[in-house]
Formats: structure tokens, sequence, C-alpha cells
């Protein structure tokens, strides 16, 4: 049996949040889920599922970004027996499964244009074609949940999310806010995750020293509450008496200190696109090494790559072969590296950050002219 999920949290957001699971539990309108990678998107989801009228239905749900196109078409939609190599029998896809309940699509937004396209139309008549059949399948019966941790309205803009599809998708919309944001939740989490993890270890529940909760509390949690779940995990693991002090806590956090006036702003950490961007700047680290492997191995997205692309070329003006050699790179490897933009869908057209930047010298100029 699976167990029940639940918002944990006393602040002001969290009410909220509970609010807008409730309002969209009393429908079967889409809902849109946005946040940053960490925060609980998923237990929103399943949430407004099992509170609905379809939450003894199946949920299915899917991590968009996980799956090459080929393989998400034929996950989604299913195929037919031969319709290509290793395709043995009928298949399923996840959509036929999840008929008469609700399908979760996460990180929707590293969905390709084609994707895209196909899910408009998936959302427009709810019929299916699985891959290699010559015929629509009988129409569908299932609620369509998704979320995302990128900002599809930039992605619109720049041409890489289809602006019907997001309208078809933002019906009912809800806003899961970073951890930093609500550190009041941040005592309630660590005492949830220390009982459930003590639990599950079958180890003493330890208790926290006021230095330590406090340390705990300061820290921006860049990862969020999964972050936060993992460090509960380690601590309960690693410790050797029944209280953990501020020495016990991971170097990262013991490390990190908010300003210590209440006026100054938190420290917001960077986002991964950005940080990757400056280490290749001023560490003089390959792109291949720092930005490709790790891309390969899915632990960037693709809208990462392309957010690292894009600030090279506000960098060097639109230049790719400057870009290259930014991204410490040798000459020769420019052909290579645009084969790899173009496969992934990250090829940004150079012209308008030429724009952008002659808009900004004459702006500048006139403003001169003008004194």
């Amino acid at each position: 049996m699976t167990k029940p999920q639940m918002m944990v949290g006393v602040s002001a957001a969290i009410r909220t949040i509970e609010e807008d699971i409730q309002y969209a539990s009393r429908s079967d309108a889409k809902v849109l889920i946005t946040g940053e990678s960490g925060v609980g998107k998923e237990v929103v989801a399943r949430l407004i599922h099992q509170r609905s009228n379809r939450g003894s239905g199946p949920l299915v749900t899917i991590n968009c970004a996980g799956f090459p196109d080929s393989l998400l078409e034929t996950e989604m939609f299913g195929h037919m027996k031969g319709s290509f190599t290793d395709a043995y029998r009928d298949k399923r896809g996840w959509l036929e499964m999840a008929h008469g309940g609700t399908i979760f699509m996460d990180e929707v937004g590293e969905m390709s244009l084609r994707m895209q396209a196909l899910m408009l139309r998936f959302l427009e008549t709810g019929e299916i074609q699985r891959v290699g059949s010559e015929r629509q399948g009988a129409a569908l019966n299932v609620r369509v949940i998704t979320a995302t941790h990128r900002r599809l309205l930039e992605r619109i803009a720049d041409k890489t999310f289809r602006e019907d599809l997001y309208y078809r998708l933002n019906v009912i919309h809800v806003e899961v806010p970073p951890l930093r944001e609500r550190r009041e939740d941040i005592p309630v989490l660590l005492g949830y995750f220390f009982k459930e993890t003590a639990v599950a270890h079958r180890s003493p529940e330890p208790e926290l020293t006021a230095e330590a909760l406090a340390r705990l509390v300061d820290y921006p949690w860049p990862g969020n509450v999964r972050e936060l779940k993992n460090v509960v995990e380690r601590l309960v693991l690693r410790q050797h008496n029944d209280r953990i002090g501020p020495d016990e806590l991971p170097v990262e956090i013991w490390k990190e200190r908010r300003p210590a006036s209440s006026t100054e702003p938190h420290h917001q950490p960077d986002p991964p696109a950005e940080r990757l961007f400056q280490r290749l700047l001023t560490q003089g680290e390959s792109f291949w090494a720092a930005v490709y492997e790790p891309f390969m191995t899915r632990d960037l997205t693709r809208n990462d790559l392309r957010e690292i692309v894009r600030l090279g070329l506000e960098h060097t003006r639109g230049n790719y072969k400057m870009l290259v050699a930014c991204f410490n790179m040798p000459p020769e490897d420019y052909k290579r590296f645009m084969s790899v933009l173009r496969k992934h869908q990250c090829h940004l057209p150079f012209q308008r950050f030429r724009v952008l930047r002659s808009d900004l010298v004459n702006g500048g100029k006139g403003a001169a002219t003008g004194s």
C-alpha cells in the first residue's frame, strides 16, 4: 500500500499550497506545478490525485528529462510489434496505463518541440497513436498534471516551448516556493524527517542542539526539501550520541553563514548553469568535462545546457567560434561542438545576441549625445 503523502510545514506558503490542492482536487482540470528542483512538486501532484475523484485510479509518473525523444514517445504512446528493433510485442504506453486516473509529467519543460506537438494533439483529442500503428486508438480518460522548475514563459520567448501547449497545461497553477523563502518550515521538516528516518533505520531519534538547529535554519538549502531530507538521513546514520551539535553537521552547512544584519538580503544560490558558466570563464575548465559529461549522464538538463550556451553567446556577442575558445576547447572542436548543440536542440540563433549588443551600444551613444 502506498504511503499517504502530506505537505509538512507551518508557513503561510504551505497553507496556500494546501488550499490550491483542495481547489485542484475538486475538478479534472489540468494542473501546472512550478518551483525549483527538490521543493516537493511530486508530493503536490500525488495529493491532488489522492484527494480527487480519481484517487482510486492509477497514478502514472514520468520524468520527461530522463528519456531521449525516441524512447519518450514510445513510452508515452506505446508501440506496435515490429515497429522498430527490439519491439518484439505490442506495448501499452503510460497514457493508456493512466486511463481512468492521472498522469504526472515532471520536468515537462525538457520535452523537445516534436514531443510537445504530440502532447498537444493528445490534449486536444484525447486520442493516441502507438508508434508503428496506422490508426488512432480510442479516446482516453486521463487527467494531466505537469511540473517544471523552468520559467516556461522565457522558453516561449526563446521558441523552445510552444505557447499553445503552455496555455493548455496551465489551467490551474500551483507555485511551490523554495525552502529559503519559508524558513519557519525548516524546524518542522527536520522533526518530521528525523522521526521518519530513525524508524526506517531502526536508530534512536537524535536531538539537535540549539546552535545546530540555528545553523540548519540559516543554511540557504539550494537543494530544497530533497537536500534537507538527505542531510537528515546522513546525520541519523552517522550519529555517535543522542545529541547533534554544529560540529556534526555536513561541512557545506557549517561553512555557510547568512549576513549578520537582518536588513541584508539572504544568500541566493546561483542556478547551476550560471555556476558552470563562471567556472568555464574563470577556472579554465573544458566544456567537455564540466558540461558535456554531466549532461550526457543526465546530471544536467537540456535547458541547463541551453542556458549555458545563451550566457556564452551574450558574452561573445553571438560569435560561436569565440565561444569555443571561451569554453576552453581547441579550435578544431568547433564542428563537434556545433553538432552536439544541434543534436540536442541547444543551438541558438546568433543574430539576436548581436542585435541586443548593438541596441545597448546605440542606446549608450544616444545617452552620451544627450548629455
